[in-house]
């Protein structure tokens, strides 16, 4: 069953704000290849590439290209040396998350606080400076080889961080830009150990302030052969929304044990991106080459009994095999992307909200299947 816990807006309320986040500021991976991976980025998901970092900046041991779509902001970085952390963390993990950064007002004092309630420090805070101003920022220990990087960049008018330059774009000005398909960082899904959900759940809690916003146990994710359990850690304001899964016990292999042997440990499983018309983005997405999963046919036939009336039409959600759920708040549709690289590891999510605060519980039956064919194609079941 699912609980959908007090508001967390109101106890966080009812607390010192210890550690105000503003929100994620980027998030940064680790991959074996930055260049090919921000192609793959720009040309399939719509990103543009905004600044840059490498050997023509002054860098020898790595390149990095930042990408930026609405107020998404991916850093893909890329080894130039095989005896660099990143090499290592690539011979580990594959392509994967290294950092998820969060938007403080004050990187000292962020910092201060989480290493006082808990968390390993890493980098203590530190200024990058350019002719563009300064930066501030710091580091924490999360699950496996993640980290959170603290950033304050109030003092900055750069397009990203000292060190980086902007990419120029040619184009046409008299020409209208396109729409962005996606618009914000809804959420990011972190994958753990068995018996370490409640843990890194207490982490948030004590580190960060954060509340629980729901619980999933392993009777509302489960399928035939598998299941896992889930917990949504929140910020009071809802800004920073960091769902925490652990593998269940099954007849089979679960996605989590799956995810968990192929990355080599816990890290981030995806990365839900929002957006604000879901139909055209997806289309747009389908025809740029993006690959999702999709459900059984018969998934659509009682999907207006469960859902009720929605904006959207039926037939388009069933021909690019979207889902849909409601709360006591409203409704969302999302649909998720098969795994990004070589791995079955991080995929993406994305995910237009009409009120609902949920995160597709109605659907987490139908998703399970979905994957397990994968699994299944992929000898992993």
């Amino acid at each position: 069953m699912s609980t959908l816990w007090p508001d967390p807006a109101a106890d966080h309320r009812s607390r010192r704000d210890f550690m105000p986040l503003h929100g994620i500021d980027h998030i940064e991976l680790w991959v074996g290849n930055a260049a090919q991976a921000a192609y793959h980025f720009s040309h399939a998901f719509g990103f543009t590439e905004v600044a840059y970092a490498g050997l023509e900046t002054g860098l020898r041991d790595r390149v990095s290209h930042v990408l930026q779509q609405g107020r998404i902001r991916l850093v893909l970085t890329g080894t130039l040396d095989a005896a660099t952390e990143i090499a290592a963390h690539q011979r580990v993990h594959g392509d994967g998350v290294k950092y998820v950064a969060l938007s403080v007002p004050d990187v000292d004092a962020a910092y201060r606080e989480a290493v006082a309630r808990g968390a390993r420090g890493l980098t203590e805070p530190h200024e990058l400076r350019d002719g563009e101003g300064a930066v501030r920022i710091a580091e924490i220990a999360a699950y496996g080889d993640t980290v959170h990087r603290f950033v304050g960049r109030a003092d900055y008018a750069g397009t990203f961080l000292p060190g980086f330059v902007a990419v120029a774009h040619d184009g046409d000005p008299s020409q209208p830009a396109s729409p962005a398909l996606l618009a914000g960082i809804d959420h990011v899904v972190a994958n753990v150990e068995l018996g370490e959900m409640e843990r890194w759940v207490k982490y948030y809690e004590d580190v960060f302030g954060m509340t629980e916003l729901i619980h999933f146990s392993d009777e509302a994710i489960s399928t035939e052969y598998s299941a896992l359990m889930s917990k949504v850690v929140t910020t009071g304001d809802g800004r920073v929304k960091l769902p925490i899964n652990e593998p269940a016990e099954g007849a089979r292999k679960s996605q989590i044990d799956e995810y968990l042997e192929f990355y080599g440990g816990p890290g981030v499983q995806h990365i839900a991106v929002s957006t604000t018309d879901i139909v055209r983005t997806v289309e747009e997405l389908q025809a740029r080459g993006v690959r999702f999963l999709r459900t059984p046919e018969s998934y659509y036939d009682g999907l207006p009994q469960r859902v009720g009336e929605i904006d959207q039409s039926l037939e388009d959600l069933r021909r690019l095999g979207i889902l849909a759920d409601r709360d006591d708040e409203g409704y969302l549709l999302q649909i998720f992307t098969k795994p990004l690289g070589d791995r079955p590891t991080i995929f993406l999510e994305v995910i237009e909200r009409h009120g609902a605060r949920g995160f597709g519980e109605g659907n987490f039956k139908a998703l399970f299947e979905a994957i397990e064919r994968e699994q299944a194609l992929r000898g992993n079941l």
